[in-house]
């Protein structure tokens, strides 16, 4: 690790144990494995999408705060809409490589009653989360997370919870958490995730 990351780095493992969390950056873990440890009630296939059975979901903590354009939003609103939740960082180069189907991708299920929500971390600032927003023309809304305070409080222990960025949770009509990905997303893997969401009675 390089004398700059340090100091980042010493603030995060602060953050995380108080969360008992961790997070690998721009992990390559295709495989969605997950810990928490105990009976987690989810499968993973072998595309590393993780999914749990309608009656044996939990709903996440508060994922409330400030947007990177500065408003406010609390995921808890879209309540009756399937949510897609995308971890990423403006830093992280499989992040980029995900962004251009994430945008189309929430743009074609938006009348279908899916709402995107991004959950921006490890930027220092906005500007450069802003510039790639703006790049990768995103058109929903992003929590500012800058240290990992809502990743790391935000999902219950022992739940499909965001360990590596980018990670893509996805919530039920309920606001349940019904899916996870724990590696970037094309535009089908994205559709495979969230459709049978969608159909669900």
């Amino acid at each position: 690790m390089s004398p700059s990351r340090a100091p980042r780095a010493a603030l995060l493992t602060a953050v995380v144990a108080g969360g008992a969390l961790a997070l690998s950056a721009c992990s390559g873990d295709s495989n969605g494995k997950s810990g928490g440890g105990g009976d987690t009630n989810f499968v993973t296939d072998t595309g590393g999408i993780s999914t749990v059975a309608k009656g044996k979901r939990t709903a996440p903590r508060t994922l409330a705060g400030e947007t990177l354009d500065g408003k406010q939003l609390d995921v808890a609103d879209f309540k009756g809409k399937v949510v897609v939740m995308n971890v990423w960082g403006s830093w992280c180069p499989p992040c980029r490589a995900e962004a251009p189907h994430f945008a189309k991708v929430a743009k074609e299920t938006k009348a279908k009653g899916v709402e995107f929500v991004g959950i921006n971390t490890r930027d220092a600032n906005k500007g450069p989360a802003l510039a790639f927003e703006k790049d990768y023309e995103i058109g929903y809304p992003s929590l500012y997370d800058p240290v990992s305070k809502l990743i790391v409080n935000g999902f219950p222990k022992g739940s499909l919870n965001p360990q590596a960025i980018p990670s893509t949770i996805v919530l039920d009509r309920d606001g349940k958490i019904a899916a996870r990905s724990l590696m970037a997303l094309d535009s089908e893997g994205l559709h495979k995730i969230i459709d049978p969401l969608v159909a669900e009675k």
